[in-house]
């Protein structure tokens, strides 16, 4: 029964992800996907130790009037009586006079609750809204056809589907964004399908540090992006028999667009993070402007919430 399941979301996903239209605007980026997967796939959402609270804020080449202003807001909790984790999501871009706001409701079953594999399919549910205010155009001629003067607002159902398969040592992924995008054309203004795959190599077994290895391909259109990225965890003693001992990371993305990330993260505490991410694009012609991303991420540990499955030990890093 089981493998019937699995088989027909994977054959549901290839459908939905084969064909596409032209359409329109990229989806939101986020440098700090490598510590969240949730923004593009639902399936990541299965953490089965706590409940997990991140928050993003993403400025775009800083002192450009009207660049990209980016909030993201996710919270999650999985049940172990449902094999099921529930969360939600916002998600805010403001780019010129445009304003996104899509608001997701996020489901991930998880097959298997062994502790030395699990896999997850996941689905997530909401709203695409964009709003372009008309009063603050100041074009050079009024009567522009390309200036969209009678958009008031577009309101459209938006879902996203993924897969995350993880054992020890390695994390495997397979999503798509903005469903009901595909075949949609430009002029309604929707947000553009996107694919993404990943692979993560995770290594633990160091006394005094993580590190994380990882390579990820994102296709829109005729467009495909890859990005390959390394991460430092170092770690020092705490004398608990359960619990992150990681107390900075360190962490490096290359992108094929000619971008690179600078990331870096601390732990405040046992289950709460603050991140950054810069953002440095090396095209020619291309603004030099830099990108900040600043992040905070708490977890309310297990005996906090309906999970404690196997309360992980220390030798488990913070992300997985």
């Amino acid at each position: 029964m089981m493998r019937r399941i699995l088989f027909q979301f994977i054959l549901i996903l290839t459908c939905f992800v084969s064909v596409e239209k032209v359409s329109s605007q990229a989806d939101i980026s986020m440098s700090t996907n490598w510590f969240n997967r949730e923004g593009y796939n639902p399936a990541a959402i299965a953490r089965t130790d706590y409940i997990y609270l991140f928050t993003g804020v993403r400025g775009q080449w800083t002192n450009l009037n009207g660049s990209p202003e980016v909030f993201n807001v996710h919270a999650s909790e999985y049940i172990h009586k449902l094999n099921s984790a529930f969360g939600l999501s916002l998600v805010s871009d403001y780019i010129g006079l445009t304003q996104t706001i899509n608001p997701m409701l996020n489901y991930a079953f998880r097959i298997s609750n062994d502790r030395d594999w699990s896999l997850s399919l996941g689905i997530s549910a909401g709203i695409f809204s964009r709003f372009v205010d008309r009063s603050r155009y100041n074009p050079v001629t009024i009567n522009d056809p390309l200036l969209f003067y009678n958009l008031d607002k577009v309101l459209k159902p938006d879902a996203n589907m993924g897969a995350e398969f993880q054992n020890q040592n390695f994390v495997i992924g397979l999503s798509t964004t903005h469903l009901f995008s595909i075949g949609k054309l430009t002029n309604l203004f929707l947000n553009t399908n996107h694919r993404y795959g990943y692979f993560i190599y995770k290594n633990s077994n160091f006394e005094i540090f993580n590190y994380n290895l990882g390579i990820q391909a994102v296709n829109r259109n005729n467009l495909t992006v890859m990005e390959v990225n390394g991460l430092i965890q170092l770690k020092h003693q705490t004398g608990l028999s359960s619990g992150s001992r990681e107390i900075l990371d360190l962490g490096l993305t290359y992108r094929t667009s000619q971008q690179m990330t600078f990331l870096v993260g601390m732990n405040i505490s046992t289950n709460f993070r603050v991140g950054y991410a810069y953002d440095q694009s090396f095209i020619p012609g291309f603004s030099q402007n830099s990108t900040n991303e600043i992040i905070l991420e708490y977890r309310i540990p297990s005996k906090a919430s309906s999970t404690c499955i196997q309360c992980r030990d220390e030798e488990n890093n913070w992300y997985h």
